[in-house]
C-alpha cells in the first residue's frame, strides 16, 4: 500500500505529461494499436480459416479410410488396361471390396458405393443431381443428422426398392414448398419414393462423402435399372465409362488402426490393379497435417503483424527521447533536489507504460472488431481465442517496456548541473 501511495504521484505525473501532449500522445499510441489490432485479427483469420478445415476433415470421420476410382491419366483404360471402343473401363471392383474385407485386419464396416450424375425431376421442375448408389451402412459411417422421415435398410437392399433419400439442399432446389418426404422423383428411367431427408455437410475444404444435391438409393436397385456403365453422347458420337464402384469406404476399430489399414489396402489394391486407377485418403492422416500447419501458419501472420508492434514501440522510444530532450532542464532540477535515479526511471518508465497499456486495450477493442466485421460482410469464418488477445497485450505491454527503458536511463544518467545549464 505505501509503495502504491508513493507511486501515485508519479502516475499522475505522467498521465498530466500525455494530457497536455494529446495530439503527439494520440500519434504514438496509433503504432500499438495498430499492431495489436493486426496481431489480434490476422490470427482469428488464420485460426477460423484452420478450424474450419479442421471441422471438416472431423466430419469425415477419423477412423474412415476413404478409397475412390480415379480414371487412369496416362490412357483410356483400367485395371486390366482394357478400353471396349469408346467406353473406358477402370477404377474399383467389387471383389475389391471382399478382398479387402477378407483380408486386411481390424475392420468394422466396409462401405461400396458408385456416384453418377443424373437429372432429377418433379413434375415441371427438374436438377442436376448426383446419385449414390449404396447400402444403408452407408448412414453409418457418414453420419449425417436426419431431418425427415428414415434412411435406406437392409430390406431396401433386398427388395430392390424404388425407394431414396435426399440431403436438404436438394429438396429445397427441386421439391421447393412442397411436401418431402413421401413424394416421387424421376432419375432416368425409374421412379422413386423420398422416405426420407438429411443434412449435408458439402461445401468444406476437403472433399466431402456428400455433395449439395444428393439422392441416395439401395445398390442393388441402381445396379438393376443403370448398370454399370455411364453413357455420355456429344456431337462427336457416344463415349462413356464404366466404373463397378466410385467409392469405397472403410471404417476401422479404432483410430489406431488406421494408419496400418491404409497401408494394407494399398498393398492389396497395388496387387491386383495393374494401374493406379484407385486413391486412398486418410482424414485422420489429413487431420494431423492441418494441425501442424496450423501452428505453422498462426507463427507466421504472428511474426507479420508483430512487425507492427516493433514499429509503434519505435515510435515510444522516438517520442520519449523527444520528451527527454524537452525537459532536460525539469529533470536537472529535480536531481539537484535530491531526486534519485531510480525515480526519474521511474517517472520515464510509467509515461511510457501508461501509452503502451491504453493502446494495447484500444488495439484489443480494433483486433476483436475487423474479423467481427469480415465474417459479417464476407461469410469467412473467424475465431478470436483469448490466447491472442493476452499475447497481443503482452506483448504490446512489453514493448512499452523495453523501448521506453532507454531514454528514461538517459533521462537518469544527465549531469544535474549540465541539466540545469540546457535551455
Amino acid at each position: 500500500m505505501n509503495k502504491l501511495s508513493y507511486l501515485m504521484p508519479f502516475v499522475k505525473l505522467g498521465l498530466t505529461d500525455i494530457w497536455r501532449h494529446k495530439t503527439r500522445s494520440l500519434l504514438t499510441m496509433l503504432g500499438i494499436v495498430f499492431g495489436v489490432g493486426s496481431v489480434v485479427a490476422m490470427l482469428a483469420v488464420g485460426e477460423g480459416a484452420s478450424q474450419q478445415s479442421i471441422d471438416s476433415i472431423k466430419k469425415l470421420g477419423s477412423e474412415n479410410i476413404m478409397v475412390t476410382s480415379v480414371k487412369p491419366s496416362s490412357e483410356e483404360g483400367g485395371n486390366t488396361g482394357e478400353s471396349r471402343g469408346s467406353l473406358a473401363v477402370y477404377g474399383l471392383l467389387y471383389d475389391d471390396a471382399k478382398r479387402i474385407q477378407e483380408t486386411v485386419p481390424g475392420i468394422r464396416t466396409i462401405v461400396p458405393a458408385r456416384m453418377t450424375q443424373r437429372v432429377g425431376r418433379v413434375r415441371e421442375r427438374q436438377l442436376e443431381m448426383r446419385v449414390v448408389e449404396t447400402i444403408p451402412k452407408w448412414f453409418d459411417v457418414v453420419r449425417r443428422p436426419l431431418l425427415d422421415g428414415r434412411v435406406l435398410t437392409e430390406t431396401d437392399l433386398r427388395m430392390y426398392a424404388n425407394v431414396c433419400v435426399l440431403t436438404e439442399h436438394g429438396v429445397r432446389r427441386l421439391l421447393a414448398t412442397e411436401g418431402m418426404v413421401g413424394e416421387r422423383i424421376r432419375l432416368a428411367s425409374g421412379v422413386f419414393e423420398v422416405v426420407g431427408i438429411v443434412q449435408n455437410e458439402s461445401g468444406g475444404t476437403v472433399r466431402a462423402p456428400d455433395s449439395e444435391a444428393d439422392v441416395y438409393i439401395p445398390l442393388s436397385t441402381g445396379t438393376k435399372l443403370f448398370g454399370e456403365a455411364n453413357i455420355r453422347y456429344s456431337a462427336g458420337g457416344m463415349e462413356g465409362e464404366r466404373v463397378e464402384l466410385s467409392e469405397i469406404i472403410v471404417c476401422m476399430n479404432g483410430v489406431e488402426r488406421v494408419e496400418a489399414g491404409s497401408k494394407a489396402i494399398e498393398a492389396v489394391l497395388r496387387r491386383f490393379h495393374k494401374k493406379v486407377d484407385y486413391k486412398i485418403d486418410v482424414p485422420l492422416a489429413l487431420l494431423r497435417e492441418t494441425e501442424r500447419s496450423k501452428k505453422t501458419y498462426n507463427i507466421v501472420l504472428g511474426a507479420i503483424a508483430g512487425i507492427s508492434l516493433l514499429v509503434g514501440g519505435i515510435g515510444i522510444m522516438n517520442i520519449m527521447l523527444a520528451s527527454v530532450t524537452e525537459r532536460t532542464k525539469e529533470i536537472g532540477i529535480r536531481r539537484a533536489i535530491g531526486a534519485r535515479r531510480s525515480l526519474i526511471v521511474v517517472q520515464f518508465l510509467i509515461n511510457t507504460c501508461v501509452l503502451s497499456i491504453t493502446g494495447g486495450i484500444l488495439g484489443l477493442i480494433v483486433g476483436v472488431s475487423i474479423p467481427l466485421l469480415i465474417t459479417l460482410f464476407t461469410a469467412m469464418p473467424t475465431l478470436v481465442q483469448p490466447y491472442s488477445l493476452i499475447l497481443a497485450f503482452g506483448i504490446s505491454v512489453g514493448i512499452g517496456i523495453v523501448f521506453g527503458l532507454y531514454p528514461a536511463m538517459r533521462a537518469a544518467d544527465l549531469d544535474p548541473i549540465v541539466a540545469l545549464r540546457h535551455e
